[in-house]
């Protein structure tokens, strides 16, 4: 009768290329697979289950990588992404001077002076100055031509 082998799950790590050309190495110089390389030391020097075995892996937690050949190493610590959120722009204002019609209108601020005085563009002279209501300019341009 054949002895079943243990059930297997499925381990998918990065490693650093160094670690990776060393455990190819390994499994060369043994004749092992680097699965089964991996699994006897993982048995062999993993132990959670005991606060020595704990200790022992707290100690491997903090891992040393080096930046470039020229700089010192960085300590690579835990981190999460979260994806910047730009801030909402502001509402455009509901009134408007001149130069914010003629942007808004895509003209020169000299023309939207003009128009407003023969009284073919929406807009109040509040003393000396120009204002215009946004959503009457946009209510402006939907018209019919000879409606305005």
């Amino acid at each position: 009768m054949s002895k079943k082998p243990p059930p297997e799950g499925a381990l998918f790590v990065r490693l650093p290329a160094a670690a990776v050309e060393k455990l190819q190495r390994a499994a060369a110089a043994t004749g092992m697979r680097k699965k089964d390389l991996v699994a006897s030391l993982v048995s062999k020097y993993v132990d959670p289950d005991s606060q020595r075995g704990r200790s022992a892996l707290g100690a491997l937690s903090v891992h040393k990588v080096t930046v470039d050949a020229g700089a010192p190493t960085a300590t690579v610590g835990a981190y999460s992404f979260q994806p910047y959120e730009s801030p909402a722009p502001p509402a455009p204002p509901e009134v408007l001077n001149a130069a914010q019609a003629g942007e808004l209108l895509q003209l020169d601020e000299d023309t939207v002076v003009a128009l407003a005085e023969r009284d073919e563009l929406p807009g109040r002279k509040l003393g000396s100055v120009w204002r215009f209501s946004r959503a009457a300019l946009i209510a402006w341009l939907s018209r019919p031509r000879g409606r305005r």
